[in-house]
């Protein structure tokens, strides 16, 4: 079960503390320099916004740390596939991300509209995969759905390890092929084919948790 998270808005429609991603959202979708932050308790989320945006937005990292920034504000990207952080995010995108239970285990993956939270495809549960196949799959996915649109759109992922493997149009992974992860694999061929036959120009940038918080497509199981 997720744990709850307490989401302060210094800067958007109506400042406050929400306990909801959704409440959040609401709040600073459309809002111009929005400032706001999640944290683990109430407590923290309760001090900082007393103490103001100035000494705790922004602040944070990757993973599992207590207190992760969301912001809206990032630099163009540079190169097709970039790992470099963003000072805005870039609305007009698609985000992927993934959900496992286990390592290997059960893994499933969405893309969602990154301005709306719209889940535009998913897949899964499938068994025995691995987080990092699952982030790999996702983002071939997504790049043959912008493809099949006809956009060029931005694709967003959280996984540094996906990206390097895209540049590298194969994975790096030891997960063994037998019958317990043939689907899993499956998948993993079908996208390494299409990154060999398919040329795109779409950029697939690094979110940057530390400044924005968790990946819009996020499972939330962190």
């Amino acid at each position: 079960m997720a744990k709850s998270k307490f989401y302060v808005v210094w800067e958007g429609k109506k400042p406050g503390i929400y306990t909801t991603w959704a409440e959040c959202q609401t709040q600073v979708n459309g809002y111009t320099d929005a400032k706001y932050k999640s944290y683990e308790s109430r407590a923290e989320a309760e001090a900082a916004f007393k103490g103001g945006w100035k000494g705790n937005w922004g602040q944070g990292g990757k993973s599992t740390s207590s207190s992760k920034g969301k912001s809206s504000s990032s630099k163009s990207a540079g190169s097709r596939s970039s790992a470099a952080d963003q000072e805005e995010i870039i609305y007009d995108s698609i985000s992927v991300d993934v959900g496992t239970r286990g390592n290997p285990g059960p893994v499933e993956y969405k893309g969602v509209d990154t301005q709306t939270g719209e889940i535009l495809f998913y897949v899964g549960p499938v068994e025995n995969g691995t987080n990092n196949l699952g982030e790999f799959i996702a983002i071939v996915h997504g790049l043959a759905y912008l493809k099949q649109q006809g956009s060029t759109k931005t694709i967003y992922t959280d996984s540094r390890t996906a990206l390097a493997w895209i540049r590298n149009k194969k994975p790096a992974t030891t997960l063994a092929r037998n019958e317990s992860t043939r689907k899993i694999w499956e998948l993993t061929d079908r996208a390494v084919q299409w990154l060999q036959d398919n040329k795109y120009e779409n950029k697939i940038l690094k979110w940057n948790t530390g400044k924005w918080g968790e990946i819009k497509a996020d499972f939330g199981r962190k």
